[in-house]
């Protein structure tokens, strides 16, 4: 069952790793972005929207699916802001005239801009459109983006420890996956790409400094910030994991109230 979990939190995630992909290729010049919802969903909408699109004089475009949400994510490259959103209003028009309850719902920014395009920006917008209760074009902002709460890595070889924690950040908003030793953990980092790893240090296969080492040189866009959750309280270990770059180091037993405070002090 967990590596059930894991390949489909994986393949909801590709898309917007394309994506961001996509965005970067198209730096510096301007790509505006869309993403669109439609309760009624008609197997037909993808197609039609493609239709719509190739017929914009000149228009440039992508349009890819994430299947989780529902949701149309339309690449404008070259489109300022104002260009993407006249774009935006067309679409919405045309969808509206010819496919029946279509009440199209629409989140657009345009990069690079007021936000990075990472992956769980860009899952968030498809998200803010699917649960959108305006038909208003909604243009997404940096303001928005601050509010992800962020992806976090559990890496723990004790079940109970990992289902604890990520019951508890989850409660709180956050995005988790769990590993149960060193060797799983880097292959999900270079995966997922989580935001923060929350660790022990004694792990099966590579554990201490090796493996906060490891997490550190892999080919990631942004590397992750990590916290040490670990019964190892010798002073000497706790200084030299400040002096490989780790964020913070909690020793085991702890209290949830402060380490929540640890984590939000990570994000912020």
């Amino acid at each position: 069952m967990p590596q059930t979990v894991t390949l489909q939190r994986e393949q909801t995630t590709d898309v917007y790793h394309h994506l961001g992909e996509r965005l970067k290729e198209t730096s510096p010049d301007t790509c505006g972005i869309m993403f669109l919802y439609s309760s009624a969903n008609p197997p037909q909408l993808e197609e039609r929207v493609r239709e719509i699109l190739q017929h914009g004089s000149g228009l440039n475009y992508e349009v890819l699916k994430d299947a989780q949400t529902r949701t149309l994510a339309i690449l404008l490259p070259g489109l300022t802001l104002d260009a993407a959103h006249y774009q935006a209003l067309l679409l919405k028009q045309q969808l509206q005239e010819t496919v029946k309850d279509a009440d199209p719902r629409i989140t657009l920014t345009v990069f690079p801009g007021q936000v990075e395009p990472t992956p769980g920006v860009l899952k968030q917008m498809a998200e803010s459109t699917k649960l959108s209760t305006s038909s208003d074009i909604h243009i997404f902002t940096k303001e928005e983006a601050a509010e992800e709460a962020g992806r976090i890595l559990i890496v723990d070889n004790d079940a109970t420890v990992r289902e604890f924690l990520q019951i508890r950040l989850k409660m709180q908003g956050y995005e988790t996956l769990a590993a149960h030793d060193g060797t799983s953990a880097l292959e999900l980092i270079e995966k997922w790409e989580p935001d923060l790893v929350l660790t022990e240090l004694n792990l099966y296969g590579i554990d201490g400094l090796p493996f906060i080492h490891q997490i550190q040189q892999l080919p990631v866009d942004n590397t992750p910030k990590i916290v040490v959750l670990t019964e190892q309280r010798v002073e000497q270990t706790i200084s030299q994991c400040f002096k490989h770059g780790v964020d913070d180091y909690v020793t085991k037993p702890f209290s949830p109230v402060e380490l929540d405070a640890r984590i939000h002090r990570c994000f912020h």
